[in-house]
C-alpha cells in the first residue's frame, strides 16, 4: 500500500472537463494523474487531478491559457 502524502487535488464541475486536463497536462507536460475524489471531498464529478503541491502555479497557468476550469483546489492526504 502507498503511503499518503500531502497533495494538490483539482476537483472538476465535469468528467469532460477532468478528461479534458487529463489530454492537456499530457499535451504540455505538467505532471500529474487522474484519480477518483477523495472521500474527504465533496466534487461535481468522480475524478480529480492529483500533483504535487509544488506543481501548483504550473497546473493554474496551463488551466488558464487552455480554458479549463476546475471546481476548486484541495491540499489533502492521497
Amino acid at each position: 500500500m502507498r503511503k499518503k502524502e500531502l497533495k494538490l487535488v483539482v476537483t472538476f464541475h465535469t468528467t469532460a472537463d477532468a478528461m479534458a486536463m487529463e489530454k492537456a497536462c499530457k499535451e504540455h507536460g505538467v505532471p500529474g494523474r487522474l484519480i477518483p475524489v477523495p472521500r474527504s471531498i465533496s466534487a461535481g464529478c468522480g475524478l480529480s487531478w492529483c500533483a504535487d503541491l509544488t506543481d501548483r502555479e504550473t497546473i493554474q497557468d496551463m488551466m488558464k491559457n487552455v480554458g479549463i476550469e476546475e471546481e476548486d483546489m484541495h491540499e489533502c492526504m492521497v
